[in-house]
């Protein structure tokens, strides 16, 4: 079950695969400057996680940099194929890569067996304020269902 709203978000650093090389990327590097939309999702190169980013890299990203904030994808895979799945897809957005699985454990949101492939993170969102606490926590019914991106907004909007 993800975590709820109202406490503080759990820090993380993962590792975003970037023409310069694997770069670390810290959550509470944008405590104080910015808000947060962390959206995890099952695995790349499925049906479903590429609609989600391609919708936002086709254009959704600019309603989130207009309300303040970053938006991170997290997902089990590695930087590597994150990478090869964003050229293949021309998705934009960050892709954070969660392999050791800490993050969506510590978020509430790792489904331990998916149709028997092992561990990945559930779909879910958060939005995360300048201050760090969770405003907005959602885990969707299944991995197929997306989230309520409208409700994102909503949240950032009130922040």
């Amino acid at each position: 079950m993800a975590i709820p709203t109202g406490g503080k978000a759990p820090d993380f650093t993962l590792k975003r695969k970037t023409a310069d090389g694997v770069v670390d990327v810290k959550l509470s590097d944008n405590f104080g400057q910015r808000n947060t939309v962390i959206l995890f999702f099952p695995l790349a190169f499925t049906g479903v996680c590429t609609r989600e980013m391609c919708d936002l890299s086709g254009g959704g990203l600019a309603a989130y940099e207009s309300l303040n904030a970053a938006v991170y994808a997290v997902s089990v895979d590695s930087p590597f194929a994150q990478e090869a799945w964003a050229l293949k897809e021309r998705i934009t957005l960050p892709l954070l890569s969660d392999l050791n699985k800490k993050t969506a454990e510590a978020y509430g949101v790792l489904l331990h067996d998916l149709l028997g492939l092992g561990s990945v993170s559930a779909r879910a969102a958060f939005v995360v304020d300048q201050d760090g606490l969770i405003r907005y926590s959602e885990q969707t019914p299944t991995p197929k269902d997306l989230p309520n991106f409208a409700a994102i907004q909503q949240a950032l909007k009130t922040l």
